[in-house]
């Protein structure tokens, strides 16, 4: 959405559209991008990682030939998209990772253990 707002190139017709395009994107990325990125290792040690722009580009070019409802009108388009998403991907990412690198829920609730031995109410101590 937000690369959407940016970007003349890149336009969706409905939210169903940008979603099952965030959706495929995400597939896309967890099973394709690793074996293209293996692939094409030599071009992005020669360019010094440069490469990887160009393959999430490529990732999201592919995306509406699948997705009849998103548009991505150039590569051009996808290369400056790919980096917008990868921008605000990393800056929400500070919200949810923690300093140990792993994500953490926000809400989120440590096990109850329990414990033996005796429950001292507040005042309770005094008495003693």
């Amino acid at each position: 959405m937000v690369a959407s707002a940016f970007l003349r190139g890149i336009r969706y017709d409905s939210f169903g559209g940008l979603l099952g395009a965030a959706l495929l994107l995400g597939i896309l990325n967890a099973f394709v991008r690793p074996i293209l990125l293996l692939l094409s290792a030599p071009l992005i040690l020669l360019t010094l990682g440069l490469f990887i722009l160009a393959v999430n580009g490529l990732m999201l070019l592919w995306v509406p030939t699948f997705v009849r409802s998103f548009h991505v009108d150039s590569f051009g388009s996808a290369f400056w998209g790919a980096i917008v998403i990868g921008v605000v991907s990393w800056f929400l990412s500070a919200f949810f990772r923690g300093h140990d690198g792993r994500v953490h829920v926000l809400t989120h609730h440590t096990q109850i253990k329990r414990v033996q031995g005796r429950v001292v109410e507040p005042g309770e101590e005094k008495l003693r």
